[in-house]
């Protein structure tokens, strides 16, 4: 992935500066004295020299992958056809680490004005891309699932270019910081049944926090809140309103065709289903469900 990294930038320059018959090289290498006294052109160089997570955008989190139960645009191209042949699994996701990546850009020439001139385009060229589009990324980097963002010349980075150019082993020159975020998944996707119902039970305990155990002789209610989807043909079917009948609870489905109501006591209920066009439609249900789902067919 960083390799991809250091590719689209090589070629945003290339394009943006513009570079014409490989007149200037774009390197990544690191820059100490044995490496300088080698260059034969003019080159802007862009020295990878730390990586670190960035917590501000840190989102541990289970996020739901795109099929036919719902989504979030982060698919793999199959999700229409999961769609009809999969539509009670539901597929999950741990959210990708973001990591910025510290770059530390300079111009080397044989000319100080010429340093300076590629300096500037290299900052011009770069500056004009706080978001990486997409039509500029290559390889890995094309299927990033979020913005690329990046930002030139931080002035809380850098602050002690002196003690870089020492521990380079090198003459201290014009150094300026280049910040690229990137999102790096590690994780892989699980997948199991979809959760119909969810019962909450309350009552009274003289067990915790040491045991999760109700007092069988207190009072409790179990309340149950429940989910399905709404089928037409095989297909989900969003914007239908579904009721329970005589409990004024209701809701429409959303874009996947799914919907939840509750909470509820365990019992006999019936769902009603308002289609666009033609009759409603009823189902007889029982909560909690057991083997059975709160799907409704039109």
């Amino acid at each position: 992935m960083i390799a991809d990294l250091d590719e689209t930038l090589r070629q945003l320059l290339i394009a943006e500066l513009p570079i014409k018959n490989g007149e200037i090289d774009v390197k990544f290498d690191q820059p100490k004295r044995e490496w300088s006294a080698k260059l034969t052109k003019p080159t802007a160089n862009l020295f990878l020299y730390d990586l670190r997570e960035n917590a501000t955008l840190r989102r541990h989190q289970w996020e739901q992958m795109a099929n036919g139960n719902g989504g979030n645009g982060r698919g793999d191209g199959n999700d229409k056809k999961q769609a009809t042949t999969q539509p009670n699994l539901a597929r999950m996701k741990r959210s990708p680490f973001r990591v910025d990546c510290f770059y530390m850009l300079t111009a080397w020439a044989a000319e100080p004005e010429d340093e300076h001139r590629l300096l500037t385009r290299t900052m011009l060229a770069l500056f004009r891309y706080p978001i990486l589009t997409k039509d500029r990324l290559v390889g890995q980097m094309v299927h990033q699932p979020y913005d690329v963002s990046a930002a030139l010349a931080r002035h809380d980075r850098l602050t002690n270019p002196a003690e870089v150019w020492s521990a380079l082993d090198n003459e201290m020159r014009p150094t300026v910081s280049y910040i690229v975020t990137l999102a790096l998944d590690p994780w892989s996707e699980v997948s199991g049944p979809i959760v119909r119902s969810l019962t909450l039970r309350a009552g009274q305990t003289k067990t915790l926090p040491y045991r999760r155990q109700l007092d069988p002789e207190g009072v409790d209610v179990d309340m149950t809140t429940i989910g399905g989807t709404v089928w037409d043909k095989s297909a989900p079917q969003p914007g239908v309103q579904v009721a329970v009948k005589g409990t004024g609870l209701f809701a429409t489905s959303d874009a996947q065709g799914r919907f939840a109501l509750g909470s509820l006591p365990p019992g006999q209920y019936t769902l009603v289903a308002w289609p666009a066009e033609g009759k409603p439609r009823e189902k007889k249900i029982t909560i909690p469900a057991g083997e059975d789902n709160y799907d409704v067919t039109l």
